[in-house]
């Protein structure tokens, strides 16, 4: 299977004032778009081609460097934009704030450590909520890396890396997170995934 780019599930400017037309432009039409068409060139015969881009991504950790960000960080923009929605943000729904509650410490305990561990990530990279061993748990990871390789079901992602705010936010990474937390989550996506790691 080869990598295609998605189509936002929103227009360019319906995520403003948090994130600009232009971040979503850049970020969607360059970035995303430069992953899947290297992804795909690096994928040429290494036997994987049919294969979904969660069997590429973990059978190319540790092994081909190189098709591994590619197809990592394919696969984190393809959540990362389904993870945000016009008017997110908001309470958690039911089954899915219980289990905040249960393992996190409760709904703002988990939003102070989600944004402390993008704060935290040095350099590029993601902040992660994740199910991992039943429990959810909030991680971070360097690059294009992300849960599935480190025995995890992502839910919820945020991209750290500098073209995901330095246009909105210039270097205040904490606000650009505040914002991404408080008016951007998709919780419905969130509980869908939330739904599937779970079964």
């Amino acid at each position: 299977m080869t990598f295609t780019l998605p189509e936002l599930p929103y227009a360019y400017d319906a995520l403003g004032p948090y994130m600009s037309k232009e971040t979503l432009e850049f970020h969607h039409d360059k970035h995303h778009k430069a992953y899947v068409d290297t992804g795909n060139k690096l994928l040429e015969g290494t036997g994987l081609e049919g294969k979904s881009v969660e069997e590429v991504l973990t059978s190319a950790y540790g092994n081909n460097q190189p098709l591994f960000n590619n197809a990592g960080q394919h696969y984190n923009h393809i959540h990362f934009w389904q993870w945000m929605k016009p008017n997110g943000g908001g309470a958690a729904p039911g089954a899915l704030a219980k289990k905040i509650d249960e393992d996190l410490g409760g709904f703002e305990k988990f939003k102070a450590d989600f944004i402390q561990a993008g704060i935290g990530q040095f350099g590029s990279g993601w902040a992660w909520l994740a199910v991992k061993d039943g429990k959810l748990a909030i991680m971070k990871t360097p690059n294009g890396e992300n849960p599935l390789v480190h025995g995890a079901k992502p839910i919820l992602g945020v991209d750290v890396w500098e073209h995901s705010y330095y246009i909105d936010y210039r270097n205040r990474r904490p606000d650009y997170l505040k914002a991404f937390i408080e008016n951007l989550v998709n919780w419905e996506h969130v509980e869908a995934m939330y739904g599937e790691a779970t079964k």
